[in-house]
This record gives C-alpha cells, structure tokens and sequence, in this order.
C-alpha cells in the first residue's frame, strides 16, 4: 500500500506550543479584534519567506481567475490575511469567544439529521469549515470528523475538548487505513461521517475534473463511500462574512447513473461544481497554497 505522504502541504498550525497557549490567554482577555491589525502587519513576511505558496496562490487567481497581475498580487495578500484571520477566529474559539452562525436552507438538513440514514459531508479548505464544528451541534446522531492526524497538540488537544461537547468523535487519518473501517461503521450506525475532499492523502485512487478551467485530482474516497453505502453526500461549507459572523452553505448532492462507477463519477462532478460556485463567490477563501493543478 502506498505512504501517506503530505509534501504538497504542511496541514500543521505553526507555533510553538508555549506561544499557542499564550495567544489562547491573550484572545480570552482580549478578544480576537486585537490582533487582526497585527495580522495585516505580519502577512508580508509570510508572502515574502513562502514564495512556493505566493506563486500557487498567484498562480490561482491570475491563471484560474484570470485576474489582472495588479489584482491577483492584492488578492494574493487578501488570501493570507483572511486565512490569519480564520486561524485567530479558531484559536478565540478555543479561548471561549463566540460567534454568530447563519445557515443557508437550515430545514432541509434539519429533516435530514432528523433520518436514520448515515450521512457524508463532504468538507474543503475552503473557509473555516473546522468551526460550525464547535458550535453546531447534529441532534442526537454520532458524528465521526476524518483529520490529519500530524496537527499541533495544543490544537488537537482544544479541538479534541470543543468537539466532545458537540458529540463529534475525531478520526484521524491512518497509514494502515484503519480509518475507513470506523467511518463505515459510523455510517452502518446511521451516523455523520466528515471528510475532506477537496486534497489527496497519498492514495491511489483519484478522480479527475475540470475545475476552473484546468484538470485537477480530488480523492475518490468520499464519492466512493457515500455510493457504496448508499447515504446521502452532503457539501458544507462554512465561509466568514465579518469579524464575527459565518455563512454556512448547505447543498445536498445528487449521484446518478447505473453502475457504482458512474454514480461516484456524477457525485464527484457534482460536488466540483459546487465547489467552484462557492470560490467564485468568495474567492479569497480558497487555503490551498501548492500546485492544485499539477499533473501526475
């Protein structure tokens, strides 16, 4: 079986683990609007020392975006400092502060928690997905999160905390792929089970599509098992729309065709598609800073 591997991207907070506690301590007394203007100080270096995620995020919004050179290289900024921003908003989580969440078709997917039937959300890094987590709660089905399992302690340790409260179980991904026999048991039980599916984890098995007008591979895994297990798929995103407010968008997925195969190809289209209609529509929200669209 082949490696997990993560060199495309680190999917590990920075930091020390004295300085994550500090900015939990400073955040519960303070509030997280004390440290946005520090952010907009800071984001230069980072685009000045992290030139392979400057050019990716460059690339994306000049080449995919088709942005003038003027604007991607703003937008370039933009994206960093948003990304700041939602890290702080998850660290002031962490230290008690709270925040407003507006849901986009709320009754549909409360008559769909209300179901016996499992569940797949299909996540990105796209926005702060990480935070409808530790505040929304899924009535009374058990809800199993798949995360990178080489986070920093100090963050899986609060998300660890703020999760239990909510009834969510983190899973994290395995290298014997252990973790897809517990999140197939999640969903037998008629649980949720959160997945990424916009980054690969090293495995084989992809599916490729057109995504903002180039080819692109996105992991089958999800697609697959909401088809195998015959469950609704369900892409959630949650995008920030002011210092303390976030938009939770909600779109149930549909998988047509005759065969397994094509109904994970259909799914796999479908959530694509809606993933590129919410990047347009916040396009400075989009987190991956490598070669999205690099060929095998």
């Amino acid at each position: 079986m082949e490696r997990l591997r993560h060199d495309k991207w680190k999917g590990r907070t920075g930091g020390l683990p004295w300085m994550q506690r500090f900015l939990i301590f400073w955040l519960r007394n303070f509030g997280v609007r004390s440290l946005y203007c520090v952010m907009a100080c800071v984001i230069p270096f980072y685009m000045l020392f992290g030139r392979r995620g400057y050019k990716a995020s460059y690339s994306y919004f000049h080449d995919r975006l088709g942005y003038s050179p003027a604007k991607a290289f703003a937008s370039v900024y933009r994206n960093h400092y948003v990304f700041g921003q939602v890290i702080l908003d998850r660290f002031a989580m962490y230290a008690g502060q709270s925040f407003r969440f507006v849901m986009e078709n709320q009754e549909d997917f409360n008559s769909l928690l209300s179901s016996d039937d499992g569940i797949v959300l299909l996540s990105s890094h796209v926005g702060n997905y990480e935070m409808a987590g530790y505040s929304l709660r899924a009535g009374d089905k058990p809800f199993s999160a798949l995360v990178f399992s080489g986070e920093a302690p100090v963050v899986m340790e609060n998300r660890r905390s703020a999760f239990s409260r909510n009834n969510i179980r983190m899973v994290p991904v395995a290298e014997d792929m252990s973790h897809i026999f517990e999140l197939n048991a999640e969903l037998d039980r008629g649980g949720i089970v959160s997945m990424p599916s916009d980054r690969l984890f090293g495995s084989a098995k992809t599916v490729r599509k057109n995504f903002l007008g180039k080819d692109a591979d996105f992991p089958l895994g999800p697609f697959s098992m909401a088809v195998c297990k015959n469950v609704p798929a369900v892409a959630i995103f949650v995008m920030k729309e002011d210092v303390y407010t976030y938009r939770i968008l909600y779109y149930r997925l549909d998988a047509s065709g005759n065969d397994k195969k094509s109904r994970m190809d259909s799914l796999a289209g479908n959530y694509v598609r809606t993933l590129e209609s919410v990047i347009r529509r916040w396009p400075h929200q989009w987190f991956n800073w490598y070669d999205f669209w690099e060929e095998k």
